[in-house]
């Protein structure tokens, strides 16, 4: 029997509404007790002043294998995430080949356990290649072990087909997670269409680009009864949409990434293609409608929005350089120092959205320290300030719009199935 004894930490577990100071108990790769004094345990982890939580999951990564092998690795993004945190991670499928079929999900999972760093979970193809023609197997692809549906990096622009996905993956309890965009009004966008992309002279993203999209995934997930995720809301129209839809009973959930409740278009004033993601960032009156949805409930989750890029495809121009940042080891920070520092948000609520919510929407038996569950465990150093460098990523990419920023606050420990798989550098 291998055994962890936590000693003295800050036990915040917002699934059981816990927050104390209190020893926890691993043994076997389960949560075994509380309050237990130390004596004959393997290892001894003195977590005083730290925060002990359930492992961080963040549903919304780019593992970008197979396929893209020269951005990121499922070895080198699980590195990553365990850097992080994140002892839980759900990969989308935007690969090469997609991840349409039993086969390619039976890759990753296979790849995730040979990197034997995080648990790694499939977010599979609403449509056959994300052509947006034809329903992905979706019956097969659950049998698999797949946890939700998303075409990301691609809306699904057929309105007939989302109703269909949405009623289809009831069938399953799986929800639909929406990349909410209508490329009619993106074409050739590189920024938030506002005064910033006037005076730069570069194309414009309309906020009705992801509004317009939002409601109509709302209204088709009311009519169908469907569970809809809406994934990397940047508007506070869309903010304001999901708001409504869930007063009405509407059964649809939201995230947001760090970028969003941090950045803004002025950013793009350094032509610096590591602030240029789809959706792109907002107006600072957006970050406020972001971070308001984060107070009140209306986002649910904290995700990334992980998307890695090697260094040869983000020094093209700016119009030419592909969309999309890394997250995974600078989320922790942002949400100390942008979220519960400034006081949006305390730290059970902030955690919940890491944690526990998360879980819920995708199914996963996890963000929980409830005993008898998964011994996995995040120890956070909430005062820790430490500086964002390329060269201490553990992604294969560096593409972060945060290089240089001091942040507070990131992982210590990070725990996995009772084996310490992350200790903290220094």
């Amino acid at each position: 029997m291998s055994s962890i004894l936590i000693q003295n930490g800050r036990v915040i577990d917002p699934s059981q509404g816990m927050d104390r100071v209190t020893n926890l108990l691993i043994e076997d790769g389960w949560i075994a007790a509380y309050d237990v004094d130390p004596g004959g345990q393997d290892k001894l982890i003195d977590a005083s002043g730290k925060i002990v939580s359930p492992g961080l999951i963040d549903m919304h990564v780019h593992l970008r294998e197979p396929g893209f092998e020269e951005d990121e690795t499922i070895a080198t993004g699980t590195a990553a995430a365990l850097a992080g945190g994140f002892t839980s991670i759900a990969c989308i499928p935007n690969t090469d080949p997609p991840i349409d079929s039993q086969a390619t999900v039976e890759f990753i999972q296979g790849q995730a356990a040979r990197a034997d760093h995080c648990n790694v979970y499939v977010i599979a193809c609403v449509s056959q290649s994300r052509e947006g023609k034809e329903l992905s197997e979706i019956g097969q692809l659950v049998e698999a072990g797949a946890l939700g549906f998303s075409d990301d990096g691609s809306p699904v622009h057929d309105p007939e087909l989302m109703r269909r996905a949405l009623q289809y993956c009831l069938m399953f309890d799986k929800p639909v997670l929406s990349h909410a965009e209508i490329p009619e009004l993106t074409q050739h966008g590189v920024m938030h269409d506002g005064l910033t992309a006037l005076i730069l002279g570069l194309g414009g993203i309309p906020p009705a680009a992801e509004d317009v999209m939002t409601t109509r995934d709302i209204a088709l997930a009311e009519a169908t009864g469907g569970r809809l995720h809406m994934m990397h809301v940047s508007t506070g129209g869309s903010v304001d949409a999901v708001r409504r839809a869930k007063r009405r009973g509407v059964h649809v959930t939201a995230e947001v990434t760090p970028h969003h409740f941090t950045l803004t278009d002025e950013s793009l004033r350094s032509y610096d293609s590591n602030f240029k993601m789809n959706p792109p960032l907002r107006g600072q009156g957006h970050v406020t409608g972001c971070i308001d949805g984060l107070v009140d409930g209306t986002i649910d989750v904290i995700a990334t929005d992980h998307a890695p890029h090697a260094k040869e495809k983000k020094i093209q121009e700016l119009d030419r350089a592909p969309f999309g940042i890394i997250g995974l080891e600078t989320a922790l920070g942002l949400v100390v120092t942008k979220l519960i520092e400034p006081g949006h948000l305390d730290w059970p609520t902030a955690l919940a959205k890491m944690t526990c919510n998360p879980a819920r929407i995708l199914g996963l038996n996890k963000g929980t320290l409830a005993l008898g569950a998964d011994a996995d465990v995040t120890i956070i150093d909430p005062g820790a300030r430490w500086k964002v460098e390329a060269e201490r990523f553990r992604s294969k990419s560096s593409n972060s719009p945060f290089l240089g920023w001091e942040l507070t606050g990131r992982a210590d420990t990070v725990i996995v199935a009772g084996k310490v798989k992350y200790r903290a550098e220094g």
